[in-house]
């Protein structure tokens, strides 16, 4: 697979996706990002590929970071409170799983992040309607 033609697209595509987001729809093309890293780092960690376990787990603690920093604590109340929780468990579970080589611990990630993007969807869906 030519790798330099997949990253050329791939950032056509991204740069398309984003350049009239919405701030919701944002978020949303974070979590897919964040999710395919994910799966990315599982299949080193399954494969035993370490160095590409861990740039694969820096990235998406680096997304999730931006996406704690992009919360309005000002003016989310509680709900965003409860969001900087989740992301920071979520990039405390995925040290846990980069250091133990916890499959676990990196599904359990994956799990609580495609509920969030469903909650996100929703947002989403009510925008939309109104």
């Amino acid at each position: 697979m030519d790798y330099d033609a997949y990253r050329s697209y791939h950032a056509v595509n991204l740069e398309s996706q984003t350049a009239t987001a919405s701030p919701v729809q944002l978020v949303l093309v974070l979590f897919d990002g964040l999710l395919e890293e994910l799966a990315r780092a599982r299949g080193h960690l399954e494969q035993q590929r370490y160095e590409q376990k861990g740039d694969s787990i820096s990235k998406c603690i680096n997304i999730l970071g931006g996406l704690s920093s992009a919360l309005d604590s000002d003016h989310g109340g509680e709900v965003v409170t409860n969001l900087a929780r989740l992301y920071d468990y979520c990039v405390f579970r995925l040290y846990h799983a980069s250091i133990e080589l916890d499959l676990a611990a990196l599904d359990e990630v994956v799990q609580l992040l495609h509920t969030l993007k469903g909650g996100w969807m929703g947002v989403q869906e009510q925008h939309a309607a109104l």
